[in-house]
């Protein structure tokens, strides 16, 4: 659709929707914060695919109902590539299963399209800072509702969690399954004694050996491995 040089310093950002004045609203949201800059714009998940890669955008604002390729779709293909950039599925129903089936596609949080300017904007900032913009408590209650109704993504020969995990040490794999669990940094560092820096020390070396872009692809790993 459009696209804008991007700037210097500051979040870029992607809008990814069919419907050109919920960009409208979104793009002066953004424009009236200093640190982000709207760098382009697509209307369908196929124009949000070829703009991802063009200009490498630090977050994607992702629709999930869309015509052709829909945000889900959209979202797992860009995930795929090993793309930086972060998304943020945006859905019209709090803990719906197009939310969780863009988490499970690789996506750092999900926004409900009425939200408030101030929660769009802290969404953007979280995720672009490398955290997630859900809980992994909430992840884990999207688990219990949806996971048994989508199926895990295809791999092939998957590992059994013995090795898939063989790289954590044993403190790690301890942090690993109680994250899987939805504990929070601060309960993390109370079950196992330990400071808050060190939990978080912990969990990126968890993120770093696995792979994984954030604490809600671990509670989704978990729960694939059949350990959540």
């Amino acid at each position: 659709m459009t696209a804008t040089h991007p700037t210097p310093t500051g979040i870029r950002v992607l809008l990814v929707d069919d419907q050109p004045l919920l960009r409208m609203g979104f793009r002066m949201v953004l424009d009236a914060e200093t640190d982000l800059t709207v760098v382009g714009e697509a209307g369908d998940g196929a124009e949000a695919i070829r703009l991802a890669h063009a200009l490498v955008p630090d977050v994607i604002l992702m629709d999930v109902r869309m015509p052709g390729v829909d945000g889900i779709e959209a979202t797992r293909r860009i995930v795929s590539t090993g793309s930086a950039s972060r998304i943020v599925i945006l859905t019209t129903f709090d803990l719906d299963e197009y939310a969780f089936g863009g988490l499970r596609a690789g996506a750092s949080g999900f926004l409900l399209k009425n939200a408030e300017p101030s929660e769009l904007v802290a969404a953007i900032r979280t995720v672009a800072g490398g955290e997630a913009s859900v809980s992994p408590r909430v992840t884990r209650r999207m688990l219990e509702l949806f996971g048994s109704q989508l199926p895990c993504p295809a791999t092939d020969a998957a590992p059994a969690p013995a090795d898939r995990l063989a790289v954590l040490t044993e403190r790690e794999r301890e942090v690993f399954l109680a994250i899987a669990e939805g504990l929070s940094n601060p309960e993390l560092a109370a079950r196992f004694f330990l400071s808050e820096s060190t939990v978080k020390t912990h969990v990126g070396r968890i993120l770093f050996k696995l792979d994984l872009r954030d604490r809600v692809q671990a509670v989704i790993l978990a729960y694939d491995l059949g350990l959540a």
